[in-house]
């Protein structure tokens, strides 16, 4: 099982850094847009809609992405990342209360409130400057290595249940553990952009807190309709919301700690 997640994890690693790195920004946009459309099939399966509604759900969040990326400006930007970042805010509570009934309405709500946001502000920060590019793989990383520190001191120290009404595996070491690493390589990735590092470290912190609230939220989409993961699609991750959607919530509120801090991409 960690065999082919290494493996998996490699390969993926090696197709974003060819979109994200090479590729223009509408091709890096189409690439990333069709995970993300995957993401929404998936979610829409969380959903508990019907086959034939979730492909309606999944051309929904496409032409909604599609549509808002043709008239996206800084303006837009300016809008959408303190918005997105409040929903997340209102998930976490979401979490923190759960079990409650959660209506499958407010579950297809939240896949457009995820999905559609998070994809425009990569977009917009990759097309930023010539930086951009790198500073995507910056918050790339950053939830890379939430993801990793937490899998492994969790595995390795984990005690302490961190919301076992959602998902039963995490643990508070494992999230520290995630987070320390997470707030490094933020520290690192500004040094390297020769921006201030102690500034990158705290912006870095608060996105990968949002990433572990990205997490929760879909495993208690999964844990209300009796499903372990999101789909098949990558082995030894499950589909392709399984590994986005710590991202999902990554992604506003790096942006927005970004703008707060002056900080150019």
């Amino acid at each position: 099982m960690l065999t082919s997640r290494i493996i998996t994890a490699a390969v993926l690693v090696a197709i974003v850094l060819v979109c994200l790195l090479w590729l223009p920004t509408w091709a890096m946009a189409a690439a990333f847009g069709a995970a993300w459309t995957v993401g929404a099939w998936e979610w829409g399966r969380l959903v508990g809609l019907p086959g034939k509604i979730v492909w309606i759900y999944t051309a929904l969040v496409a032409v909604l992405g599609a549509a808002s990326a043709s008239s996206l400006d800084a303006g837009a930007d300016a809008a959408i990342a303190p918005l997105a970042s409040g929903w997340w805010v209102i998930a976490f509570v979401g979490v923190v209360a759960y079990p409650w009934r959660v209506p499958s309405a407010l579950v297809a709500v939240a896949g457009l409130l995820a999905l559609v946001p998070s994809w425009l502000l990569l977009v917009s920060i990759h097309s930023s400057g010539a930086r951009g590019p790198l500073v995507v793989l910056s918050l790339l990383c950053v939830v890379w290595a939430a993801d990793v520190g937490a899998f492994f001191c969790g595995r390795t120290f984990g005690r302490v249940k961190l919301a076992p009404s959602v998902s039963p595996g995490k643990t508070w070491e494992g999230v520290l553990g995630g987070l320390a690493a997470a707030t490094i390589v933020g520290g690192v990735a500004g040094m390297l952009l020769g921006q201030a590092a102690v500034a990158w470290a705290l912006i870095a912190l608060a996105a990968a807190v949002a990433s572990i609230v990205g997490d929760l939220t879909v495993s208690l989409c999964k844990r209300r309709v009796g499903m372990k993961d999101s789909g098949h699609l990558l082995p030894g991750h499950g589909g392709i919301l399984d590994r986005i959607d710590s991202l999902t919530a990554a992604v506003p509120v790096f942006w927005l700690g970004l703008s707060l801090a002056g900080l150019p991409a």
